[in-house]
Formats: C-alpha cells, structure tokens, sequence
C-alpha cells in the first residue's frame, strides 16, 4: 500500500478477498455530486453516500433547506459545469431556466453603485438550486461506475494504520432494524457541509483538527415567489441589491424556472427581514434604490415566505495538518462556506472539482496534503472577495486588516467607476464572478481608467 491518495495505484483489500480501485464520497449535494462525477473517470466504482433518499424530481432536500433560496450560478462556476458536463446550460434553459447577461439583462447595484448596463459576455442563468441540481444528478448518477447508497447516517472513519491512512467509512443506515455497516475505500471525499463532523472523527483516529477562520455575520434572509408580467420587468432578468455600511440590507429579485420570480431578502447582525407579508414587503421597500420594492408592488404572491439563517463565514484549514490522513479529500461547504448573499458556493465546488480532476490526471500520484492545498487555493480568492465585503458592515465579527481596508477603499472606486465606465463595470462582474482573481482589478489599464473616472 503507497502512503499517497492515488485511487490508480492503492488498492484496499475487501471481505471478499478481492481488489478494487473504489472511492466513496459522503454527501449527495451539488458538491459531492461533482466530485462524484470526476472520480469516475478513475475509479471502478464510485459511491455515494447521503443521510436522506436523493430526489429524483426538481425538489428541495430535506438536507439542503438553503435550497428555497435564490441561488447564483456565478460565470465562473457556469463555465466548470460546462467543462464537466457539455451543454448542462442549454439543458437547463430547456427546462424553462432564463439565460442572458450579466450586466445587459440584470439591474445590478454593488456597494450603492449601479453598475452601468453593457454586455458583459458573462452568463446569468435563472435556474433554481433544486433545477440545478437534479440537472446535475441526472448525469451522475447515469454513470456507470455511480452507486448511490441507500439513506445512511455517517458514523465516522476507519484506519488500519493508525489514523496515517484511512480506508474505510462507518456507517448506520436509516432503514429500521438496520445495524452499522463499513464501506470500504481507497479514497474517501467529504461534502457533507457546513456541519461536517469530519474534524470530531479524526480526533478519533488520533489526528488533530483543523484550525477554523472565522467571520461572523448573523445573516438573516427570506424569500417568497411572485408572478410578474413581461411588460413590468422590460426584459430584465435579475435585479441585485447589494448592501452598504451604512445600509446593511440587501436583496435578490431573480427569474428561474416556470415564469417565477424569487425574491430573497436579507439582513446582518440579527436585522432579518420579516416572514409576514407585510412585513416581508416593508423590509423590501427599505432598499435602496427601489427596484424590488417597486416590481413586487406589481408582483403576484405565489407563496409565504421562507427563512434560513447563516451564522458565519467558516474556513476550516486542511491544508495546514502535517498529519491529515492519505485517502482524504475535503471539498465544498465541508471546506468552506461563505455567506450565502455572494452565490458562491455552488461556482467553488465546480471550481474544486476541476482542479481534483487536474490532480488526478497526473501520471503521478499526489498526496492527500498537496490535495487540500489545491482546495485551499480555490477558496482564497472568494474568501476574500465575502468576507472583504462583509467586515465593511458594522456588526461583523472578524479580523479587520489595514490590507483588507485598503482593498475595500479600492474596490469602493471601481464600484463607483462601474456606474458609467463599462471596461470597468465588466472588470469587477469577472472577478464578483469568480472568472478573475481580485487582483485583476489592479491592472494598469483599469486602474487608469477607475482614476480617470475620479
């Protein structure tokens, strides 16, 4: 047995005295669905293993509530998704998705900065979390090589060596009478989210935790669906409204799927808005400026509203453990999870199954540190970009830097550029889009142009 996390060349011996090249991936969302997808182009089998029946329809999981939500499909993300599944955009507009531009077709205000309306060449697609990812799963889990399990509770990791391997999952499966079961595997990728107990689990093995980045911000959001009529919106696909320092509100009116519109409203620091119709529509009409409140006066109430609730931006950082075992992978909101009024989360899972694809590619194996250092590559530009923005906002909790406020004055500039320069409105999209890294915005020819807008 090698000590490196190569699923071509370690094998784990199994009950029935056979080998087989396997990998095992705990979660059945977006993100282990992706890591799901990339797996099989080397492993034999590939299994998935989630604590409730994947959907089979366009629905919301039990396990992902988020999914009531506005959701983005950020350009950066789009773009991965196509690389790992050819025309998913085209399948997603068949099924009713709008597809436009970022900029040209979405009113967008960033910061209290109407970003100017131009091509942007970036796409806004309109699909729904629950669209998006039955989408995804269909082409899963058609694969041959995918297995998904039977509901199961994940009980915790299995190490022949002492926690310097692991090789194995634990697991309970949710069918009465059921009594715990143990998957063997070569490779083991954890998606399960936000409340990953993989930290608590390694401490069983005799191997650290990670240390966790932190910044709290309280947010609060709420959303309810509308019918609008063509003449109201002019074309318009999206409006987006950012907060402010000084308005730390903000909200999403998007169009998805079956002529819909869903407008998510949010607010930091325990400033939530309301689950009551009117309240929910005076919490909108304190937006500025009035884009929402003023469609929703001519909108339709197809629905009440729904909560969720994020505490925190959370970085737990792998890449830091001498001992992090090989036969690990972490990945999506298990890794990472920023707040939600970005639409990152889905474009950095995409974004991380490209680059285990690239790994994995190599002739050579890699092992399981140098994995979640190119995971912990992913997550540092949208890590700064999130909580960047958030620590502007009085109430938030977390590290403020002299760097991260000369950023932040920075990016107040070229906001403010992006109301009538189009390079400069373009320029910011890309990088809010996770197609370019922030410091592209500090390339000589839009810093000449942000200064000269001054």
């Amino acid at each position: 047995m090698t000590n490196e996390t190569s699923i071509r060349t370690s094998h784990v011996a199994h009950t029935d005295a056979t080998t087989e090249r396997t990998a095992v991936v705990l979660g059945g969302s977006i993100a282990g669905l992706l890591a799901a997808r990339v797996l099989a182009e080397h492993a034999e089998q590939v299994t998935i293993i989630d604590r409730d029946e994947l959907a089979r329809g366009v629905e919301p999981r039990r396990g992902a509530p988020q999914a009531r939500h506005v959701h983005a499909l950020l350009a950066g993300g789009q773009r991965a998704l196509e690389e790992l599944f050819p025309g998913l955009t085209d399948d997603l507009a068949g099924a009713g998705a709008p597809v436009g531009d970022m900029l040209a077709d979405a009113h967008v205000v960033f910061g209290g900065h109407r970003m100017c309306r131009t091509r942007s060449g970036l796409p806004l697609v309109g699909a729904s979390r629950p669209l998006i990812e039955a989408t995804v799963r269909e082409r899963v889990v058609a694969m041959d090589r995918v297995h998904v399990a039977p509901a199961s509770d994940v009980v915790g990791l299995r190490s022949a060596d002492g926690g310097h391997r692991v090789d194995g999952v634990r697991i309970l499966p949710r069918a009465t009478g059921s009594t715990d079961e143990t998957v063997d595997a070569d490779l083991i990728v954890d998606t399960t989210g936000r409340g990953s107990r993989l930290p608590s689990w390694l401490e069983d093995l005799g191997v650290d935790a990670p240390d966790v980045d932190e910044v709290t911000v309280g947010i609060g959001y709420a959303t309810r669906r509308y019918r609008l009529s063509d003449a109201v919106v002019d074309g318009c696909l999206a409006v987006v409204n950012g907060p402010t320092p000084d308005r730390p509100r903000g909200g999403v009116l998007a169009r998805v799927e079956d002529d819909v519109w869903m407008a998510t409203l949010y607010g930091y620091a325990g400033d939530h808005p309301p689950l009551d119709a009117a309240g929910f529509e005076g919490f909108a009409a304190s937006l500025e400026p009035d884009d929402i409140p003023r469609l929703l006066d001519h909108g339709t109430p197809v629905d009440d509203a729904v909560r969720h609730r994020f505490p925190a931006n959370l970085r737990r950082r792998y890449e830091r453990l001498h001992g992090l075992p090989e036969g690990l992978v972490v990945m999506g909101d298990a890794l990472s999870c920023f707040n939600p009024v970005y639409g990152q989360g889905m474009a950095v899972a995409a974004l991380q199954a490209i680059e285990l694809r690239r790994l994995l590619r190599r002739r050579r194996p890699v092992t399981a540190r140098t994995i979640a250092r190119a995971m912990a590559r992913t997550i540092r530009s949208p890590w700064e970009l999130a909580t960047g923005a958030d620590l502007t906002i009085p109430g938030v909790v977390g590290p403020r830097t002299r760097r991260q406020a000369m950023a932040a004055r920075w990016v107040g500039r070229v906001q403010a550029a992006g109301t009538t320069d189009p390079d400069v409105a373009c320029a910011f999209v890309n990088v809010t889009g996770l197609v370019d890294r922030p410091e592209s915005l500090m390339r000589p020819r839009t810093v000449r142009r942000v200064l000269a807008s001054s």
